[in-house]
């Protein structure tokens, strides 16, 4: 339960937006939690973009695959917090938790499971039971992949700062499983031209949007469901402006590319 909770909902990022940017905000918030700001949860969609982690940027062909796929209207960058490539569209929502860590006693594993409860609350609505563990196959691996009958519709990841961090998902809502791993798939192939590399093995039949696993009619009909969770989980909520400017965003922006997205 937290005392305070300020909830954040994005307007739609479009293809000519620069999908690092959300990252740029919440690493900015973040150090501001650590400062004292309220937890907050924060909640947005890209129109195309791939993201994917700092492992899979080390791949021989990365550079140059990330490169065509911008010229192809596809926006990319390299997730500060950890996982694996993720294809992102409109149907696809990304939520992420900020929270204090002043004293910096934190246990991950209890945060994680708590962001699984919440995602499998916000399914209620729709009498859908989803499960936590790794499904082999998937993208974006991990413990607390999110799933309904072994297709994963979700995965969470962490970043940690000096005094703050934030535990991050993403949730496929009204896209075909298949088709985000299809996209992921061949991103890899193309990355690893071949070499005996290693990089997550996506096959068909792991991964599944709530649309097509549970009946959830769109990406703003299981935010709102989400919403409503996280609402319940604060003595005192608010749904303001960011105070994030601009120009703060823009420097983390060059930042984290200068620190992440290298050869």
């Amino acid at each position: 339960m937290f005392e305070e909770l300020q909830i954040y909902e994005s307007p739609l990022m479009r293809s000519s937006e620069d999908v690092l940017a959300a990252f740029a905000w919440e690493e900015v918030l973040c150090k501001q939690v650590g400062q004292g700001h309220p937890p907050v949860a924060h909640l947005w969609r890209h129109e195309n973009a791939l993201v994917i982690g700092l492992r899979d940027r080390r791949l021989k062909g990365a550079s140059g695959v990330l490169q065509s796929y911008e010229s192809r209207g596809i926006r990319t960058c390299v997730r500060p917090s950890g996982g694996a490539a993720v294809k992102l569209t409109p149907g696809v929502i990304n939520v992420s938790l900020i929270m204090p860590n002043t004293d910096r006693v934190i246990n991950i594993h209890e945060d994680f499971k708590k962001m699984v409860s919440y995602i499998q609350e916000a399914l209620l609505p729709w009498e859908a039971v989803a499960k936590a563990g790794e499904i082999e196959g998937a993208f974006c691996p991990g413990d607390y992949d999110v799933s309904i009958a072994g297709r994963k519709f979700c995965g969470i990841a962490q970043r940690r700062l000096a005094k703050a961090y934030l535990i991050t998902a993403f949730i496929i809502v009204e896209d075909h499983g298949d088709d985000l791993a299809a996209e992921v798939r061949e991103f890899y192939d193309a990355a690893a031209k071949g070499e005996e590399e290693d990089y997550p093995q996506v096959k068909s039949g792991t991964m599944g949007g709530l649309r097509e696993l549970a009946g959830v009619p769109s990406a703003e009909a299981y935010m709102n469901s989400l919403i409503q969770v996280f609402r319940k989980q604060a003595v005192h909520v608010s749904e303001t402006e960011s105070k994030v400017s601009g120009e703060e965003v823009e420097k983390m922006v060059t930042l984290l590319r200068e620190r992440y997205d290298r050869d």
